[in-house]
């Protein structure tokens, strides 16, 4: 493979990147091993721009730039439907579910289990889940990440797998065992900065190139015309129906997958719970949803792009780099590849925001994983009554092991992994709505969503391993999303006649709930009304009151904005000034409409 050889300066840029993360978890580790609160939630004292930020760093891994590019590469920008849908799951979370979750004053969600439901099985499902995310989907996460840079380091650097593996966790583990939440936050502060100054550069330098021209000239190109429509053609059913409508009608709300939880949940969660207050919590998701739809997207769209032109398909990138495996050969390689082209010092900055990017992302799964196994496993079901030191040290020890699982996972078993996370996805299909639901309806219960956990992994078993995607393929939708909406549909009815057949939960942890987290609304009446038939009252006008009109605008012009302000940026991209300007404007008006509407939601 032809390797780049770095210089001097470039490896003196790397070294003090690595001085600097490093710096960070050891000041940071002298007040996270006071308590778990502090090494998983950084005491509850963290603001909100920082905890945005770092919600939007662990998003941008080293496998995120590659993504994107083999989206534009095979079907266009407008291909990034895929993931620009899920807007409204993130606009769902700010403004309806955020609150909720710093109200709630748990140390992780798995918790909510254990103040939502009551009895064994609300413990199981604590516990089941604990370690099948924190330990078992976590590390299958983390070792697809570790596999980009695998990829990445072999293209750009000529190095071996092991050497990458090594290389990018033991900064990352030392860190993140060191510090916790608190040097996981700082750190992704000071990578975020880093990956998106080599995201814009890696941009700048793409459309440098002789054969690109320029900018204008790379927009113009007869090559790339068909790519750069931002809408699919809605012509074509087969087309816009998978890329646009199933993901706004049915997935946003249906499915669950950690990073995009319905109401929000895993590292996502675990940030708002970090949050000073729920106004900080709210803060915090809206930086995240708007940094991660509106900003960050054109400068890896601008290197997809320019990267058609140089490389039109994947023999010329065979031809300059015949030693790639032809495993990795694919259009996603395209973004390391164009990376290649970058001068010396700048190639040892670019290579340090990827390293920044990947680490980022791992940091945020060590901690978020290690909180699951410590707080949610081991002091629940094993040792109650440890000490905050020994807790702490258990958190410090997970971290080490899951960061040497996902690493061997990368090296020997996730060049096989399609399966197993088809398997996961459709396993989280059907359940969203329950996550949605749970929070404002009390008839949900913990066998509802048991119910819907093993419907789900039966139906992602037999139709994955057994069942044929091109036999499930129809005229309009691939076989994989037929899969997707026959396990949504079935789930749906097991788990909504779960809840109607069997006992609701105990009165009392009901209505401790209700008190604590104050939801309100016509879903919880029943509940209110026969605690004050009691005498008993549990809300007398003390709580939030009924908000949800205001907070379905605010799901709806925070899309508006956040929506306006990505295809704004993209008309000044494609030289539209019309639409960059009108755009722009209608986001800005769309900006002073939603503070005016926050300004009257009722926060602590």
């Amino acid at each position: 493979m032809e390797k780049i050889l770095l210089q001097p300066v470039d490896w003196l840029i790397i070294g003090i990147f690595f001085l600097i993360v490093i710096s960070i978890g050891w000041v940071a580790s002298r007040t996270a091993g006071k308590s778990t609160s502090d090494f998983f939630l950084g005491g509850r004292a963290m603001p909100w721009w920082l905890l945005g930020i770092s919600m939007v760093a662990c998003t941008f891994s080293a496998d995120t730039p590659n993504l994107v590019t083999g989206f534009v590469r095979e079907n266009g920008v407008a291909k990034n439907w895929a993931w620009w849908a899920f807007l409204i799951t993130g606009m769902v979370t700010v403004f309806i579910y955020a609150r909720l979750w710093r109200k709630s004053n748990i140390m992780t969600d798995l918790e909510f289990y254990e103040i939502r439901y009551g009895g064994k099985l609300a413990s199981f499902l604590r516990g089941f889940r604990a370690v099948y995310l924190g330990l078992f989907f976590n590390t299958l996460i983390m070792g697809s990440v570790t596999l980009a840079a695998i990829k990445i380091g072999g293209v750009m650097l000529g190095l071996p797998p092991w050497v990458v593996v090594v290389g990018a966790s033991l900064v990352v583990v030392v860190y993140a065992a060191l510090g916790g939440i608190k040097g996981v936050i700082w750190a992704d502060f000071f990578q975020y900065s880093i990956a998106m100054f080599g995201a814009v550069y890696a941009a700048y330098v793409a459309v440098s190139q002789p054969e690109v021209g320029g900018l204008q000239a790379l927009i113009s190109n007869p090559a790339i015309q068909d790519k750069l429509s931002v809408l699919p053609d809605f012509s074509d059913a087969s087309v816009w129906v998978p890329l646009i409508l199933i993901p706004v009608a049915v997935q946003w709300w249906a499915v669950w997958y950690p990073g995009a939880e319905p109401g929000g949940g895993g590292y996502i969660a675990q940030r708002m719970l970090s949050a000073k207050n729920e106004k900080n919590a709210v803060g915090a998701t809206l930086l995240f949803n708007f940094a991660h739809y509106a900003l960050r997207p054109w400068p890896w769209i601008i290197v997809a792009l320019a990267s058609l032109v140089i490389y039109p398909d994947l023999a010329a990138i065979k031809a300059q780099f015949p030693h790639i495996d032809p495993e990795y050969l694919k259009d996603d390689i395209a973004y390391p590849v164009m990376l290649t082209k970058l001068g010396t010092g700048w190639i040892g900055l670019v290579v340090a925001s990827i390293i920044a990017a990947y680490m980022s992302t791992i940091g945020t799964h060590l901690n978020w994983g290690s909180s699951y196994l410590v707080h949610d496993f081991y002091q629940r079901f094993v040792r109650p009554q440890a000490s905050e030191k020994e807790l702490v040290a258990m958190g410090r020890l997970s971290t080490v092991l899951l960061m040497v699982i996902a690493g061997a996972l990368s090296l020997t078993l996730l060049d096989n992994a399609t399966q197993a996370f088809n398997i996961l996805l459709l396993s989280g299909a059907g359940s969203g709505a329950i996550y949605l639901l749970r929070w404002f309806w009390w008839r949900i219960n913990a066998l509802t969503e048991i119910v819907a956990m093993v419907v789900a992994t039966l139906m992602a078993v037999v139709l994955v391993l057994f069942v044929d995607d091109s036999t499930m393929a129809t005229g309009i939708l691939d076989g994989f999303t037929v899969k997707l909406l026959l396990t949504v549909a079935v789930v749906t009815v097991a788990w909504l006649l779960t809840t109607l057949l069997t006992r609701p939960e105990d009165k009392k942890v009901l209505r401790r709930f209700y008190a604590l987290t104050r939801p309100g609304g016509p879903g919880w009446q029943r509940v209110v009304a026969e605690a004050a038939a009691e005498g008993q009252p549990i809300d007398e006008g003390q709580g939030t009151a009924w908000q949800m009109p205001r907070q379905l605008l605010l799901v709806f012009v925070g899309a508006v904005v956040i929506y306006a302000a990505l295809f704004a940026i993209g008309g000044f991209v494609y030289g539209n000034w019309a639409q960059g300007i009108s755009l722009s404007l209608l986001s800005a008006g769309g900006t002073w409409l939603l503070f005016r509407l926050l300004a009257g939601l009722q926060l602590d």
